[in-house]
């Protein structure tokens, strides 16, 4: 599917609810298939929990998890060490080339049994589930927050626990303290200092009831088109917390550097005004937030002001590597985009008159959503418009909703 966006103004005041955080679901999601009783709210209807789902689900041998990074990662420590069944697990061409060997490692051993069917390193995986008692192994900090995440999740039901040691720089560390914030919620024991991680199974259930917040990194697309609009211009989005388990949440203060105001209402909604303008340049350590990137630097684009961002090194083994993505595709608008192994740099541009570009999606979600907002700007086309549904289904339709037009045809 391609969508044409056609340039629009957003109208003012609209309110759009956006779907559960799809981090926070596929957390509980395997918190609740470990512990029954828990009730979990507002789960995301997005292909990746929709993946998480169906793998916990699973009835055959073979689970495939297609383009679903986080539930590759959580569903290998989950049936390495959690079961005893033997299953074979795949995904897309593209989830054969991310690596999963530290994950692999850490869970051989703890006394897993895994096998890799095709490269050494990468999925597809033969693990033949056991149930493991837990202990002390290490892993590179440097790669993925999720492998981290994974062995805590499933350390809450192994008797030692698990003890992690952390090696190298920790990257996406919000997303390790969400993950223990979840497991001391329920319970669990905790601890995180230094380059050590530790949880222990909970000695009884403290909470059994988890709400799903709305998801922050689909809000920076609304961000991104705040930034872009007309001084005044304003927007409330729902249901977010002002105190959140998301490293995403950060997007008030990246986005007030652009001139974009939040104020958190009472009813847990916010409201976004396009207040100032934005500062001349923006320069920023994303190792946290890197899902952020791509939003930040279509946005700085639009406005017309540099930008350096570091700290990019996991977007090279994400659905695509989107720091090659989006150096190829700003230059089809004229942006000069300087990449390497972690960083970017972004020189000043202002658009100019052009044939209507069409923007290259590359299977990544993120893509499709990040270069929407230049609709404030100009026309251009989206290509493969469908892959959204990796994490937010809605966005076009949302997008109607408040003004822009969004032409879809096969």
């Amino acid at each position: 599917m391609q969508v044409h966006l056609q340039k629009s103004s957003i109208i003012s005041g609209q309110t759009i609810v956006i779907s559960g955080s799809k981090s926070e679901s596929n957390r509980l999601l395997l918190l609740q298939k470990l512990f029954p009783q828990l009730v979990v709210e507002n789960v995301a209807d997005s292909d990746d929990v929709v993946a998480m789902q169906e793998g916990l689900a699973h009835k055959t041998a073979v689970v495939d998890v297609h383009h679903a990074g986080t539930a590759m990662r959580f569903l290998t420590a989950y049936f390495a060490l959690c079961q005893k069944q033997t299953v074979v697990l795949e995904g897309s061409e593209r989830m054969h080339k991310r690596p999963i060997a530290p994950l692999v490692d850490a869970l051989r051993a703890l006394g897993a049994q895994i096998t890799y069917t095709a490269k050494e390193g990468f999925p597809p995986l033969r693990i033949e589930g056991t149930e493991a008692e837990g202990g002390t192994v290490e892993i590179s900090a440097a790669i993925s927050s999720q492998y981290i995440s994974a062995l805590l999740l499933v350390g809450t039901r192994l008797k030692k626990g698990i003890t992690i040691q952390l090696l190298g720089e920790i990257t996406s560390r919000p997303y390790i303290e969400m993950t223990l914030a979840m497991l001391k919620e329920l319970g669990a024991q905790t601890s995180f200092e230094g380059q050590t991680v530790t949880v222990f199974p909970p000695l009884q259930l403290e909470q059994t009831h988890f709400t799903v917040e709305a998801d922050w990194s689909s809000a920076s697309y609304y961000y991104s088109l705040l930034a872009l609009s007309p001084l005044g211009t304003t927007l409330r989005l729902g249901k977010y917390k002002k105190v959140s388990l998301q490293g995403d949440s950060i997007l008030p203060a990246i986005y007030a550097k652009l001139g974009v105001e939040t104020v958190f209402e009472t009813d847990d909604y916010i409201r976004l005004t396009k207040r100032a303008e934005a500062q001349p340049t923006f320069d920023a350590d994303f190792n946290d937030t890197p899902d952020l990137a791509q939003t930040v630097v279509v946005s700085c684009f639009g406005l017309g002001i540099a930008c350096h961002i570091q700290g990019l090194h996991t977007l090279k083994i994400k659905e695509t590597d989107r720091l090659e993505a989006l150096q190829n595709e700003l230059a089809k608008l004229g942006g000069q985009l300087v990449v390497t192994a972690d960083s970017l740099t972004l020189a000043a541009h202002r658009s100019t008159g052009m044939t209507v570009p069409a923007i290259d999606t590359y299977q990544d979600h993120r893509m499709a959503m990040a270069f929407a907002p230049l609709v404030m700007q100009m026309d251009l086309l989206i290509n493969e418009a469908e892959v959204v549904s990796k994490s937010y289904p809605a966005f076009w339709n949302d997008l109607r909703k408040i003004g822009v037009q969004a032409i879809e045809s096969k």
